[in-house]
Parts: C-alpha cells; structure tokens; sequence
C-alpha cells in the first residue's frame, strides 16, 4: 500500500511539473529593464503552430539583441507585446517595439 502511494504521488509530481511549464521565465537584464521576463504559455503555444517562411540572418541570434528593420515580425493574436519569426530556422519570439529577442525556441 505504501509503495503504491509513493508511486502514485511521484506520477502526480511528474504530470503537476510539465503543467507548470507552460510558462517560461527568462533572467536577463539585457532583455528589458526588470530582471525577470516571463513568457506566457500561450504566445510559446501560439508562435509553435504558426507556419512563417524562415529569413536567412548572417549572424547569430542572441537574447536581449535586436533584430534588423529586414526581419518580417508577426505579432502574436491576443498579445500585442509579443511577435515572433522564423530565422535561420530557429523559431525567436520578440518585443515588437524595440525588435528585441527575448526567447529563442528549440
């Protein structure tokens, strides 16, 4: 019976943790002026499912850089502070009003 209930309560934990995850938390200072960026689940939902050509960028793409004025943005339905595109086939979501990354998806 004890053995069951462990068994039981770790398969909850283990379910619980990857509805939590839905939202991801970035810590960066370079990405905005607070420390903590948090990324609704949603936008990360919504930016997976969409279906954008990917542009061809000579340079890597890092967190808390801007994107140049060549990079189509789309913003995300329901999220105005939110876009996102598809680069060297690395799916980035973006502050639409300074076109800065804020996460890359893998």
């Amino acid at each position: 019976m004890r053995k069951t209930l462990m068994v039981a309560s770790a398969a909850f934990f283990a379910f619980s943790a990857t509805t939590f995850a839905q939202d991801a938390v970035i810590v960066d200072p370079s990405v905005t002026n607070s420390t903590v960026v948090e990324i609704p689940g949603e936008v990360r939902t919504y930016v997976l499912q969409q279906s954008v050509p990917s542009v061809v960028y000579d340079g890597d793409i890092v967190i808390g850089q801007a994107l140049p004025d060549t990079v189509d943005l789309h913003v995300v339905d329901g999220y105005g502070d939110y876009a996102y595109t598809v680069v060297n086939e690395r799916r980035v979501i973006v502050n639409p009003q300074t076109r800065t990354v804020i996460q890359v998806l893998e």
